[in-house]
């Protein structure tokens, strides 16, 4: 079993994040698998796409639970290394209220919001953190507490978070 994903600090109220995470990709996208949100999501408005990975397999799992459904394929898991800094793990209120983020407005409910063509409270989570120099969010799992998620705002470029397939 691979280890879990090591998190540590990074400056004052961010971490660095570093280790194996995981994403079920659809197969006939497997070869954008690392191109981020295809639509919108928690941390994603349109046209800004994010990385969703899971930090153990039963967290990707589990997020299925959520957001599946009746239309949704068959997925692969697929193993993503990932080394970034500069992320707000939402499961630290110091590091939060440090930052200026209400943990709340993050784990709002966000897709109706969405589909009225309001500004969920967690895309302006995004905008914050973004003007804060953030590249991410650690993301408690709000199902299984103790499992929990990585979303990435920019990935794979020059001195941003990176992200490889394994295998």
């Amino acid at each position: 079993m691979t280890a879990a994903p090591e998190v540590r600090p990074h400056g004052q109220y961010l971490r660095a994040v570093s280790g194996t995470f995981y994403r079920a990709v659809d197969p006939r996208h497997l070869g954008t698998a690392l191109a981020g949100s295809r639509q919108p999501g928690r941390y994603s408005p349109p046209g800004a796409p994010a990385l969703y990975l899971s930090s153990s397999p039963e967290g990707v799992q589990t997020a299925m639970i959520a957001h599946g459904d009746a239309r949704t394929p068959e997925l692969n898991i697929i193993e993503v290394r990932v080394h970034a800094e500069r992320v707000l793990d939402l499961r630290d209120e110091a590091s939060c209220r440090a930052a200026g983020v209400r943990v709340d407005d993050a784990i709002a409910p966000w897709q109706q919001a969405a589909a009225e063509g309001g500004d969920p409270p967690p895309w302006s989570v995004r905008r914050h953190l973004e003007a804060l120099g953030s590249y991410g969010v650690i993301d408690p799992s709000r199902r299984r507490p103790g499992l929990w998620h990585l979303a990435l705002f920019r990935w794979n470029e020059a001195g941003t978070p990176q992200a490889r397939v394994q295998g």
